[in-house]
């Protein structure tokens, strides 16, 4: 009998060990042979996030960036010369079918002050307007900052000589020099060089007309004067929106500074001019030589 039992608890004991070792084997072969299951995950981990990095991404890719916005450069080669300045300094459209109720928006003598430019380009902005800033030579030497707000913020540069004087009583060469002193700084602090040059007070000659075009520039004075300089209009905006409206014609090339009562008057007066049908022309779509 202890025999018979004995033998009994052997047998059940070698069955039991060979179901372990079958359990233990199948428990193995649930991983690649050799490689531990900790790796397999890292394996997938990598493989998704190589497939992320291959992806064609469009912020590196130019080519998939479709509202991609052009530069200002290039949309200043895009506007097409659709106007001129005559020999009385209107501008008139080149097709007899084009708009003729326009007119040009200048400011003279500057850059002064930070304040008055951003208070005379918010209201250009405002009213989707670009006017010509002519600037003087030695305005930029002390605050080349200043024009390149000008530049910056999308407004026109024009040369309006380094001194304010009269050139007309320079010799030719002085006032040369005068020319292309401006047009050497304009382009050592913003890139480019003006393509507008309006002499002081509105003197001058056959000589400088011949530098400014030698220099790639439209020659201009005005055809109406808002006479913001004049002691009459001073801290009098009314007088300054007067003055314009009462010279008003189309094509009208309109003389203003950068002064307080100017950047006071501007918001009023472009309201005007738009309810009279006017529309403000841009510079850049004016041809360089008048005719």
């Amino acid at each position: 009998m202890f025999r018979t039992t004995a033998a009994f608890i052997i047998a059940a004991s070698l069955l039991l060990s060979a179901c372990g070792m079958q359990e233990d084997a199948s428990t193995e072969k649930t991983t690649p042979e050799n490689e531990p299951a900790s790796t397999v995950q890292s394996g997938q981990n990598d493989s998704t996030e190589t497939a992320e990095t291959d992806q064609p991404n469009a912020q590196n890719n130019p080519e998939l960036t479709d509202d991609k916005e052009p530069t200002e450069e290039k949309v200043e080669q895009k506007i097409a010369k659709t106007y001129h300045m005559n020999e009385n300094y209107y501008i008139k459209p080149n097709d007899k079918h084009g708009e003729k109720k326009v007119v040009l928006l200048t400011f003279d003598d500057g850059p002064k002050e930070k304040e008055m430019i951003n208070g005379l380009i918010d209201t250009l902005d405002k009213h989707n307007a670009k006017a010509i800033f002519f600037v003087n030579g030695y305005r930029v030497e002390s605050h080349p900052e200043l024009l390149k707000i000008i530049h910056e913020r999308g407004q026109i540069i024009g040369n309006h000589a380094w001194d304010h004087e009269d050139l007309k009583k320079m010799s030719t060469t002085q006032a040369a020099k005068q020319v292309t002193d401006v047009q050497d700084i304009v382009k050592d602090t913003i890139g480019v060089e003006p393509e507008f040059f309006r002499p002081p007070f509105g003197s001058g000659n056959d000589a400088l007309k011949a530098a400014v075009q030698k220099n790639g520039m439209l020659y201009m004075t005005w055809s109406n004067g808002s006479l913001d300089w004049d002691k009459s209009t001073k801290n009098k905006p009314e007088k300054v929106i007067q003055n314009v409206l009462d010279q008003l014609n189309p094509g009208s090339n309109i003389l203003m500074h950068e002064l307080p009562w100017t950047v006071d008057a501007l918001d009023e007066l472009l309201t005007k001019l738009e309810k009279k049908g006017y529309s403000f022309v841009d510079p850049r779509s004016i041809e360089l030589e008048a005719r």
